[in-house]
């Protein structure tokens, strides 16, 4: 009888290691955290990108371009099309989204506002944090 309990006992225990160590895992897999700076130069900005399923990414950037557009193309992780109205940009990080075909687009934020101005028209401001937020229209 005290064999079977303390089999018991020590499966609860293994179980409740085991449980720890998996939440300190996804804990520590999660990347909220920005990346290593991108770019060179005098200026720099935290980016973030916030997907669908509400992943976040962060990246600090530092360059010398004038508008959050130009540093963003430069480390390639934003592209669109020009337009009559700037830059449309469909892709962020590698992710694509057409309005006109996944009834999704990315909207571009400042400080954590929805953006009066274009990416490629917003002049960087230093220290400032600049987003594109997956939108489902």
């Amino acid at each position: 009888m005290k064999k079977v309990i303390n089999s018991k006992v020590l499966l609860s225990v293994v179980s409740l290691v085991l449980i720890a160590a998996m939440a300190l895992m996804v804990t520590a897999c999660s990347n909220n955290e920005p990346e290593a700076p991108a770019g060179n130069g005098e200026k720099s900005f935290v980016f973030k990108v916030v997907d669908l399923d509400g992943t976040e990414k962060s990246f600090d950037i530092t360059t010398e371009a004038k508008t959050v557009g130009e540093a963003l193309l430069n480390e390639k992780l934003i592209s669109g099309t020009d337009g009559d109205y700037g830059l449309m940009v469909d892709t962020v990080n590698g992710i694509k989204y057409e309005y006109g075909v996944d009834g999704a687009y990315w909207a571009f934020h400042i400080n954590g506002e929805y953006a009066n101005s274009g990416v490629d028209t917003t002049e960087i401001v230093d220290g400032a944090v600049y987003s594109f937020v997956a939108t489902k229209a």
